[in-house]
């Protein structure tokens, strides 16, 4: 039977490793080394690189587990791994990849663990506050391995709500902007930091009440969504619990924000 908690501490190591490199490549990365996977979706080689710097090092720790990655640096499709795998890698080497090729400091390594359908292992780490957040199944959630809980702001219109915005797949954008509007008259602040996997960590770590995001992928989010959950909080989709890892929209708050959440969302997404 595997250890998760000694194992979470080795993905740490792991992506605290792909943080270093990204930290060091930050400082003479060149614009011009990007590409374009589709619109507003860019790629660069930095994001290859520590791609392929995590999965070696996931390999040595549980050579019989699956990947599903952003980049695709495994040969394998990026929302799907081998059919049978009990342990599967969710991994995003560096979420925020828009922020770290204009400089804007705040971008992330994300990596998740699943056993079957069910999320065991989370790590994200910060890679310009070298804050690395980790979960484990029942075992609670830690920032640089002191104790995280969600806050315990009661009431929505107390609350510090984080967002992202989508970048392709604009058929919904009316709806989200009517959500966008409720949200700006009826709490206490709206962020867009740009990287969802930090949005969930700081959800998690109490300085974000809620977050909610559409148009996401599982690499995005499924480190942070045991982060959230192991920190007292909730996650599902927007309107029903549903599966937020890869549902393509996810909502999360410290868990007493939730209801009045989806009251809000609900006036607009069907």
């Amino acid at each position: 039977m595997t250890d998760y908690t000694a194992l979470s501490f080795q993905v740490a190591d792991v992506a605290r490793r792909a943080g270093q490199f990204i930290r060091q490549e930050a400082a003479t990365f060149d614009r011009g080394r990007i590409e374009h996977k589709g619109l507003h979706d860019m790629v660069s080689y930095v994001d290859q690189e520590a791609e392929r710097l995590i999965v070696s090092g996931l390999r040595e720790l549980l050579p019989q587990a699956g990947f599903i990655t952003e980049e695709g640096t495994t040969g394998a499709d990026s929302q799907a791994t081998s059919a049978g795998t009990a342990l599967t890698w969710i991994i995003d080497p560096l979420d925020g990849t828009t922020n770290f090729i204009h400089g804007l400091p705040c971008y992330s390594v994300s990596v998740a663990l699943l056993e079957g359908p069910e999320l065991v292992v989370g790590v994200v780490y910060e890679v310009n506050l070298d804050e690395c957040f980790r979960a484990v199944r029942g075992g609670g959630a830690f920032c640089n391995d002191q104790p995280i809980r969600v806050s315990a702001t009661p009431t929505l219109n107390q609350a510090l709500i984080a967002t992202g915005f989508p970048y392709s797949n604009f058929h919904r954008v009316e709806a989200y902007l009517g959500i966008l509007k409720e949200f700006m008259r009826g709490t206490n602040g709206i962020r867009r930091v740009g990287s969802a996997a930090v949005d969930l960590a700081w959800t998690a770590a109490g300085r974000f009440d809620g977050y909610f995001e559409f148009n996401i992928n599982s690499y995005d989010v499924a480190a942070g969504i045991l982060l959230v959950r192991e920190a007292g909080g909730h996650v599902s989709q927007f309107l029903h619990e549903g599966d937020p890892i890869f549902g393509r929209e996810v909502l999360a708050s410290n868990g007493r924000l939730h209801e009045e959440m989806q009251g809000l969302i609900g006036k607009f997404w069907q």
